[in-house]
């Protein structure tokens, strides 16, 4: 059976994906992208902050909104930095059915 979800947040993705080709005065993506990763990871973690604060608050239509905004953010700090959508995929898919502590012990010490 097909997550309609998943084919949603791909195609998001993909799209993100020929952005990076389009004006940057045409396309908020394009913009994103043309000021490159660090203006990227400072957008997301802004997102992020929302997000945990709309949470905090309750505020279920605040909250879904700001999740939609991680989401893309994410995508594009994602694509900024080089790393396709279908490898974070196969991450999550490796590590299905397996403890999160388990998973986490088993990372290289930094």
């Amino acid at each position: 059976m097909t997550d309609h979800r998943l084919i949603v947040l791909a195609a998001l993705a993909d799209e993100i994906a020929t952005r990076n080709t389009a004006s940057p005065e045409t396309s908020y993506t394009a913009k994103l992208l043309s000021q490159g990763v660090e203006k990227c990871a400072k957008k997301f973690g802004e997102e992020a902050v929302e997000l945990a604060l709309a949470s905090v608050l309750r505020n279920t239509a605040q909250t879904t909104a700001e999740a939609a905004d991680v989401l893309y953010h994410l995508l594009v700090l994602l694509a900024a930095s080089g790393v396709e959508f279908s490898d974070v995929m196969a991450e999550l898919a490796r590590r299905q059915g397996v403890s999160g502590i388990a998973e986490k012990a088993s990372r290289p010490k930094d």
